[in-house]
């Protein structure tokens, strides 16, 4: 009689998907409640802010350590951070 194995690659699979769907759980309601407190309350909720920015940090942080990140990855995430920078100036000069 042969035992299944406790985890196999589809098991590390299903986890490592749950974890990221987790993550980005996280990370896209820390964002909306950072806007929400800003456009309602007037707060600054930095402290909210550096957990998501911390989050994507300590994940690149070890894939480079793992030397697993790309050119391509490179260029994407320079991109998102000038989109990012555009978008919040126009916010804030629509503010003004």
């Amino acid at each position: 009689m042969t035992s299944s194995p406790d985890r196999d690659e589809r098991t590390l699979a299903v986890e490592n998907a749950s974890y990221r769907w987790a993550y980005h759980f996280i990370s896209f309601g820390l964002l909306a409640l950072v806007a929400y407190r800003s456009f309602t309350w007037g707060e600054a909720a930095w402290d909210l802010m550096a957990l998501v920015v911390l989050g994507g940090v300590v994940a690149s942080a070890y894939q480079w350590s793992h030397q697993v990140l790309t050119r391509r990855w490179l260029l994407n995430g320079l991109a998102s951070m000038v989109v990012a920078a555009v978008i919040a100036a126009l916010l804030v000069w629509l503010r003004a």
